[in-house]
C-alpha cells in the first residue's frame, strides 16, 4: 500500500471519529477543503461511499463503519507503539557491552558507572577486561577502550581521560643492593617485572623518550604477569622494577614504599579513548554513557 493510501485512511478515520470535517481538519492541521478532497478521492478509489454528509453532521455509512472498526484498531496500535518508543527515548534502557584494560576500567569507567547507573536503572553494562586488541565488531561489543587515537578505519575515538605518564618504580629494599638506573640501557642489569601482551604473545617493551630520542627496551626478570595489581604487589615486595601507570603508584612513591627512577625518560602520552564503529546507530543508552565518560579538559581560571 502506498503512503498516499495510508494518509487517506488516516484522514477518513479522523473524520469518522470526530463526526465533523471542521474538527478533523483542525486536528490534522489541514484545511477543510483539502480534507474533503482527500475523502472524495478515497471514496472514488474504493468505489464506495464511506461518509454520509449533512449540513449538521457527518456519519459513517455501513461500509465506512466497517472500515472504521477493522482498520482503526491497527492505526491505534501503531500510535501506541510510537508512543512506547518515545518513552524508551525518555527512559533509556538496554545492555551496553564494553571491553577495556584493567587500568582504564578501574580508574575511569568504574568511577563513572558508580554515578551513572543509579540514574538509569534500566541500563545494564557488561565490562570485560581484556589486554588483547579485541575486534569489537566481530565480538559484538558496543565499544572498546584503549590508549591513544590511532585506531582502525571506520572507528570513532572519543577521549575519556587525560594524558598519561608511566613510572618505573622499585621498592627501597630492592635498591638496597643495587644502583639506580640512570638511562634505559641500565635496565639490562636489573630484574624487571614483565607484562605479557596476549595479542602478540610477546612481552611488553618499556617505552622511553628524552630530547626527541625514543628508546624501547625489552627487559628480563623472574616474574611475568598480565594484570596490573600483581605487578604493583611484586614491586612493593622488592622483587624487581616495574613500569606502571604513574597515577597508580604515586601514592606509594609519596609514602616511601616505592622509589621512582628514570622519571626524565618517561614523557606524557595520549590517554584513554573510547572507540566504536562510526556506522553503528547509537542507542539513547549508549549516547548517555558516552557523554558520562567523555573527558572534559580542566579549564584554567
Amino acid at each position: 500500500m502506498s503512503r498516499e493510501n495510508l494518509n487517506d485512511l488516516l484522514a477518513f478515520l479522523t473524520v469518522a471519529r470526530e463526526r465533523s470535517f471542521t474538527r478533523a481538519a483542525a486536528r490534522m492541521g489541514v484545511s477543510q477543503s483539502a480534507l474533503s478532497h482527500t475523502i472524495r478521492v478515497l471514496e472514488a478509489r474504493l468505489g464506495l461511499r464511506l461518509l454520509n454528509r449533512t449540513t449538521r453532521s457527518v456519519m459513517p455509512t455501513e461500509s465506512g463503519q466497517r472500515l472504521l472498526q477493522r482498520v482503526g484498531p491497527h492505526f491505534d496500535e501503531i500510535d501506541a507503539e510510537l508512543v512506547a518508543l518515545g518513552e524508551l527515548r525518555e527512559k533509556p534502557s538496554g545492555t551496553i557491552r564494553l571491553t577495556a584494560i584493567e587500568h582504564a576500567a578501574e580508574t575511569i569507567i568504574w568511577p563513572a558507572l558508580k554515578t551513572f547507573l543509579p540514574q538509569y536503572p534500566d541500563i545494564h553494562v557488561e565490562l570485560v577486561i581484556d589486554y588483547g586488541l579485541t575486534d569489537i565488531v566481530a565480538d559484538r561489543y558496543d565499544a572498546g577502550v584503549r590508549l591513544g587515537e590511532q585506531l582502525a578505519s571506520g572507528m570513532v575515538a572519543v577521549p575519556i581521560g587525560p594524558d598519561m605518564c608511566m613510572a618505573v618504580v622499585g621498592a627501597p629494599s630492592y635498591f638496597a643492593e643495587r644502583a639506580k638506573p640512570v638511562g634505559p640501557e641500565d635496565l639490562a642489569t636489573h630484574s624487571c617485572i614483565n607484562l605479557r601482551l596476549p595479542t602478540y604473545g610477546n612481552m611488553y617493551s618499556w617505552e622511553f623518550e628524552k630530547d626527541g630520542r625514543e628508546v624501547n627496551v625489552r627487559v628480563e626478570g623472574q616474574l611475568v604477569f598480565n594484570t596490573l595489581a600483581l605487578r604493583i604487589d611484586a614491586a612493593l615486595a622488592g622483587l624487581g622494577l616495574a613500569c606502571l601507570p604513574e597515577d597508580r603508584v604515586c601514592g606509594h612513591v609519596a609514602a616511601g614504599r616505592l622509589v621512582q627512577v628514570l622519571a626524565d625518560w618517561c614523557q606524557p602520552f595520549s590517554g584513554y579513548h573510547l572507540y566504536y564503529p562510526s556506522r553503528r546507530q547509537q542507542t539513547p543508552a549508549f549516547t548517555l554513557l558516552l557523554d558520562a565518560l567523555r573527558y572534559r579538559h580542566a579549564r584554567t581560571p
